[in-house]
């Protein structure tokens, strides 16, 4: 903090003002500015000297006047405050303070009396996961200063998904003294505004708290969820899991169950659930159990694993059990070996959809489409080679007797080539030594 004084101060003056602005952006907390505009103050024994709303600081009643949006559950023994955990299926009442805070002694001259006096509430519709709601409310005057006033309650998103925010009709009353006391705000209140009042719903409100009310509204949280599970039978139905082992060409059975968790209606819930490559649904044995059926499983048609089905509309809490008989292709057809046979099942509603699996595993070591090793009709045992034999080496054939024409040349041949290289010898010589 000191060092952001420090820079306060060494700021020109012409930039002093917009550092300031940035630097209380940075070290002011954002719930200070849950309430606006900025605007003068009031109590109790020194209230305004004109039309200016919900600026007394001292209000017996509500205290700071500034705080006038607050919550609370509607739960009998909770109190309203600025914020509130939103939980799914429960209701929570807004209240929102008004007073025209000029002084009583303004009225006569009617330089005190507000006009065209509104209030407007926005609310949004959906919260995300996590996520805080603000409910602000707005409170307006003609000849008000300032001409709008506004303040902020949170509602906090603490669920594990999205979430809706219902208003309920007519649940809208204002309180008051006068004779609006009682009467339901129209839905306006939510879009452009609705005009408040002592006498009439009209605007006009006259300075001091005779002439204050507040204005009270709930709402509902509703969540669209549901939940799917798939299961699996190698016994004929006593018991279900969600994983087994079962052998070439045994039958199984195979369950979905859907269920709406949430809290408003869901319609035209779809189930699919395809099957993998060995094992092969049974033809008419699919079968449902939903309150449209007593609880108690009737035929239902195919299509479960194919394009999926329809299976109808649901309120919180309703649910449907599906199943039907399927049957593990034979050896020659799987795989050799250990098949891991895994389906999904899925269940689609206007919120989205959900995935279960289940996995079997079918042991195919020994079956036909494994490879089988050959056999030999004789001792196939390989008998060990012989070293082979070094052959010898053969003996310098015997030298041939020259005779005949072919000898006579050869031997003139050989002469007349020592005789040619004597005369080359005795020529070089010459040569060398200068003769």
């Amino acid at each position: 903090m000191k060092k952001i004084f420090s820079l306060i101060k060494r700021a020109p003056k012409r930039m002093t003002a917009a550092v300031v602005m940035l630097l209380a952006a940075i070290v002011i907390p954002a719930t200070l500015f849950a309430y606006g505009p900025d605007r003068p103050t009031y109590t109790m024994e020194y209230p305004a000297d004109h039309v200016t709303f919900n600026s007394i600081t001292d209000n017996p009643v509500v205290g700071d006047e500034r705080n006038f949006v607050r919550i609370r559950e509607d739960v009998a023994g909770t109190t309203y405050g600025k914020s509130v955990n939103l939980v799914p299926g429960h209701t929570y009442d807004v209240e929102i303070y008004y007073h025209n805070n000029a002084a009583t002694d303004t009225n006569a001259s009617g330089k005190g009396i507000a006009k065209d006096t509104s209030l407007r509430i926005q609310m949004p519709g959906e919260v995300d996961k996590s996520a805080t709601a603000n409910i602000n409310g707005y409170i307006s005057a003609s000849n008000a200063t300032p001409g709008t006033v506004w303040d902020t309650a949170n509602a906090v998103n603490t669920s594990a998904g999205d979430v809706t925010l219902r208003y309920v009709p007519n649940s809208a009353v204002i309180t008051s003294n006068g004779k609006v006391n009682g009467k339901v705000l129209p839905d306006s209140l939510f879009t452009t505004g609705t005009k408040l009042g002592y006498d009439n719903l009209d605007g006009t409100i006259p300075g001091c708290t005779q002439y204050s009310g507040f204005v009270n509204f709930k709402f509902t949280v509703d969540q669209s969820n549901f939940t799917v599970q798939k299961q699996v039978s190698v016994d004929g139905g006593k018991t279900w899991v969600t994983s087994a082992t079962a052998k070439p060409g045994d039958s199984l059975q195979y369950r979905v169950i859907y269920q709406n968790t949430g809290t408003t209606e869901q319609d035209n819930v779809t189930l699919s659930d395809g099957l993998p490559k060995g094992i092969n649904y049974v033809a008419g044995s699919s079968q449902m159990a939903n309150s449209v059926t007593g609880g108690k499983y009737a035929a239902e048609k195919d299509g479960l694993t194919t394009t999926g089905l329809n299976i109808g509309n649901y309120q919180p809490q309703g649910n449907a059990y599906f199943k039907y008989s399927a049957k593990i292709a034979d050896s020659k057809t799987l795989a050799c070996g250990t098949n891991k046979l895994t389906n999904v099942a899925r269940a689609t509603t206007s919120g989205g959809w959900k995935e279960a699996s289940v996995t079997v595993t079918v042991d195919n070591s020994k079956g036909e489409s494994c490879e089988k090793t050959p056999t030999c009709e004789k001792d196939c045992t390989p008998t060990t080679p012989t070293t082979p034999t070094t052959p010898e080496t053969p003996s310098t054939p015997p030298t041939l007797p020259e005779t005949g024409t072919t000898g006579t040349v050869a031997s003139l041949i050989g002469l007349g080539a020592i005789a040619l290289s004597l005369s080359y010898y005795i020529i070089s010589r010459r040569a060398v030594m200068g003769r």
